[in-house]
């Protein structure tokens, strides 16, 4: 700030007092303290459909390859402990963008094309967030929080928006879906691009998704931009570009994800190309694990018990990826528990935008993202809502704790093959606790051997319910907000 002296005031005077001046201006005005672009870093999120934690290379995964996911890897930070909140489409999705567990914020499950509730506007999203710190906001791909115009990305807080607004198969052409089911649409903006989505239109969903993201990072190089990347992809039924089919071993399961690590490979080449690689985070990761009754068209979910639809580990641990040249240690593994609902909070802090002023459950992760000496989980706890609320699991430690409920499973099923699916058994979950520092797979209940952790974890659990209830035991909880309703 160069001023002038002020009449009455020596120049040494008048320097010191432009120099508190600025201090000040820079504390309540942040976006104009000198330097501060640096601050505000870009930021990539790419949150699959349905991936599970087997598929991708770094994490295990056979019959294809996945080489710029694992380049992020070896260049960035791996999470082997990322959780989602809950093991289902909207209700992960809602958790991701307003840093919140499900059950706070009523969305729940995976809301079909007559559901008439959606995502809160009184919600804040990670998109309106970043807008207060004059980012552009921008996504393509699957948004599954509301699908009346009223309740689509750009109304809460996107600046553009392509994509559909639900799960691909909730289409009159999917084999399983009821055929009253009305033509899937894919939207650009809030006007229809296509009022009747076909499958030639749905192979071209990733690649029309991508194109779309380096669009936008391009044209906002020069400004701080978020970009929200959510392919609908690898989710039934299955599609790849024509480049892509018949090239792995896995079938077309493998080729679609090819696919899906080509897009991470194109962004990363569009974020190198324009400079901007080192003063982005890209971070990758997916809503729920494996659908695995559809078999041959489904994922892994490697050493985790069952999939897509449990709590068990299978259905709620993701692979996560961060990438920050710079920032970001090379080769980093974090093994300390993280979730979904940590991206937003984690985000305000590394770009100085404030928090909602309702609650929110996510903690912010940035020492574990950054590898700073001695950093561990801030969750002391971390809770498991399923099936219209209930309340089916806890970790907390090395300790996960599953509370009587009915799950489903594979086991011992015919399993599904080309795009229909096989038909999952009735699961009996008693009250199961397991030490997944000796047990990641699930396999030996020691609720019996360790009755005092199982009180202590049901004594937080307790507590927990008060705030946000529990279906099974027919409790509504203080702390729960209500969705928007058409």
């Amino acid at each position: 700030m160069n001023l002038p002296a002020w009449p009455g005031l020596s120049r040494r005077r008048s320097a010191c007092l432009a120099t508190v001046l600025t201090i000040l201006v820079a504390a309540v005005f942040p976006a104009a303290a000198p330097g501060h672009e640096a601050s505000r870093p870009n930021l990539v999120l790419i949150f699959c459909d349905d991936l599970g934690y087997g598929d991708v290379g770094c994490f295990g995964a056979r019959g294809y390859e996945t080489p710029n996911l694992d380049r992020m890897a070896r260049e960035g930070v791996r999470f082997t402990d990322f959780y989602v909140s809950t093991p289902v489409c909207s209700a992960s999705r809602a958790s991701l963008l307003t840093g919140c567990y499900p059950e706070r914020v009523s969305i729940r499950g995976a809301l079909g094309p007559r559901d008439r509730i959606g995502l809160s506007h009184a919600e804040t999203t990670l998109a309106e967030l970043l807008k207060q710190r004059g980012y552009a906001t921008g996504m393509a791909g699957k948004w599954h929080l509301g699908s009346h115009p009223s309740q689509l990305p750009t109304r809460h807080g996107f600046d553009e928006y392509l994509g559909i607004p639900y799960s691909g198969d909730m289409w009159p052409r999917h084999p399983q879906a009821p055929k009253s089911y009305p033509p899937l649409r894919l939207i650009d903006g809030e006007r229809i691009a296509i009022p009747d989505v076909t499958a030639e239109d749905q192979s071209h969903f990733t690649e029309r998704f991508t194109e779309r993201a380096v669009s936008f990072i391009r044209r906002y190089r020069d400004r701080p931009f978020f970009f929200y990347l959510a392919p609908n992809m690898p989710h039934v039924p299955l599609f790849a570009g024509e480049k892509f089919r018949g090239k792995t071993e896995r079938g077309l399961y493998g080729d679609v994800i090819e696919e899906i690590d080509s897009s991470v490979g194109q962004i990363l080449q569009t974020l190198k190309d324009t400079g901007l690689d080192d003063r982005t985070l890209v971070i990758f990761t997916s809503d729920n694990g494996p659908w695995l009754s559809y078999g041959d068209h489904a994922g892994s979910a490697g050493p985790l018990r069952e999939g897509k639809g449990t709590c068990f580990e299978g259905g709620i641990r993701e692979p996560m990826i961060a990438r920050w040249p710079g920032r970001i240690p090379p080769g980093l593994v974090c093994r300390e528990p993280a979730s979904t609902i940590d991206v937003l909070p984690t985000m305000a802090a590394l770009t100085g935008a404030r928090l909602p002023d309702h609650p929110i459950d996510g903690k912010n992760i940035r020492p574990l993202l950054f590898g700073e000496p001695g950093a561990r989980s801030p969750h002391d706890t971390l809770f498991f809502h399923y099936r219209n609320g209930q309340l089916q699991a806890m970790r907390s430690g090395r300790w996960k704790l599953l509370f009587p409920h009915t799950a489903r499973t594979m086991n011992g099923q015919a399993p599904g093959k080309g795009g229909i699916p096989g038909k999952y058994a009735r699961l009996a979950v008693n009250l199961e606790l397991y030490d997944l520092e000796s047990d990641i797979g699930e396999t030996t209940n020691l609720a019996s051997q360790k009755p005092e952790v199982v009180h202590q974890l049901e004594e937080k659990a307790e507590r927990f319910r008060e705030d946000l209830g529990d279906s099974l035991q027919k409790r509504t909880g203080r702390g729960v907000r209500p969705p928007d309703r058409v």
